[in-house]
This record gives C-alpha cells, structure tokens and sequence, in this order.
C-alpha cells in the first residue's frame, strides 16, 4: 500500500504563491511518476503537472505554464508544486497521485492524496 500525503495549501491573495509537497510512503515502486491534479467544486478533476522518475522530464497543463513548477526530491519520496502568481481560477483541491509512468490522464493513476485546499482572494 502506498499513502500519500499533500501540505502547503491555504490561502493566498491573487498574485501571491504557494507550494504544496506531497510525500509518499509505503510500497513505492522503483521508479514512477508524480502528478498533481486539482477539483474545483461543481467541476472536474484536471491535470495540473507531472515529473518522471528522474526528473528530468516535467509536462504541464497550458492553463499554468510558466507559472508553476513541478519538482522532486526522490531520496524524500517527495514532490513539490511551486505556484506562482497565483489566479482566482487556481482554485481548487490540489491532490498528489502515482503513476507507473508519465500520464497526462489521470486513469493511469494508481494511488492517491487526500488533496489540500487553495484558496485565492482578490
């Protein structure tokens, strides 16, 4: 079993930044992929960000490009998101999740947080 585990949430003004860190415990395979995906309510769940094993390769929803930063530290078992000038439609739950491999979908998916909450005010 692996557990996942999301912080840094909270509330931030518009413009401001956050970052969230997700560590993972448990039975972690040798080499997966970390996602974040966020829900806002009355919406989907949406891709956010992803990192491969090594890091070096990171894929991004269009919608915060050049605003956040996905990163890993791998001897923590840990993931990080940097959220940069943060919207109004950043708003959501934020939830960490493991994938077998890079995945855009979150189908491919198989464990996941309990999310933290972000809030942005105007």
């Amino acid at each position: 079993q692996v557990r996942l585990v999301e912080s840094g949430g909270g509330l931030v003004q518009t413009g401001g930044s956050l970052r969230l860190s997700c560590a993972a415990s448990g039975r972690t395979t040798s080499s997966y992929g970390m996602g974040w995906f966020r829900q806002a309510p009355g919406k989907e769940r949406e891709f956010v960000a992803l990192v491969s094993w090594g890091g070096d390769n990171a894929y991004y929803a269009n919608s915060v490009k050049g605003r956040f930063t996905i990163s890993r530290d791998n001897a923590k078992n840990t993931v990080y998101l940097q959220m940069n000038n943060l919207k109004a439609e950043d708003q959501a739950l934020y939830s960490c999740a493991i994938s077998r491999g890079v995945y855009v979908s979150s189908a491919y998916y198989d464990y996941w947080g309990q999310g933290t909450q972000v809030t942005v005010s105007s």
